[in-house]
């Protein structure tokens, strides 16, 4: 695996860790040129900027061409997806070039969100476990409410029937 820097426009050969600042780092990737200023962040902005504005636009609510309309939508929303897949194309290469140069790296970021994912885990059990117990307190205080200390039956159907012969008959209507 080569080294992928210079893979962007204004980027000389050189580790990730270089400090000429992320700006820099995400000035071109493949695609149409770019001015010397504009970053992929920068047009990835005013693209979502631009959608935006075409949806709210004037133009398109006084407009009759429902056709046109759709297509200037339609023209916004494809550039700006473009320039998402490619600023995703620049972070996943880092990624990669990260995980070739680094591999302890990835693996420190996978254990440390492997922790993440337990504890996650771990906090939703005990509110279950918090949850269970409050319910259980519940049947357990509905039980002693309709037992009668002198005659306690034995078994669930017995129980099921004692319970019954406490719930009032429905009223009948005339």
């Amino acid at each position: 695996a080569a080294p992928m820097g210079g893979m962007f426009s204004g980027q000389p050969p050189g580790h990730p860790g270089d400090s000429r600042g992320q700006a820099s780092l995400l000035q071109a990737a493949p695609g149409p040129p770019r001015t010397s200023n504009s970053t992929l962040v920068d047009e990835l902005e005013s693209s979502f900027e631009a959608c935006f504005a075409s949806l709210v636009s004037q133009d398109y609510v006084n407009g009759t061409d429902q056709e046109e309309i759709r297509t200037g939508v339609d023209q916004c929303i494809q550039k700006f997806l473009d320039i998402a897949r490619q600023t995703e194309c620049f972070f996943l290469q880092k990624r990669l070039q990260l995980s070739v140069q680094k591999p302890e790296q990835v693996i420190k970021e996978d254990v440390s969100e492997l922790r993440n994912e337990l504890q996650r885990k771990d906090a939703l059990v005990q509110k279950h476990l918090t949850k269970l117990r409050h319910w259980q307190q519940v049947l357990e205080d509905i039980n002693v409410q309709h037992k009668k200390p002198a005659e306690i039956p034995q078994g669930s159907l017995a129980y099921l029937e004692q319970a019954s012969a406490n719930i009032p008959a429905p009223m009948k209507q005339t």
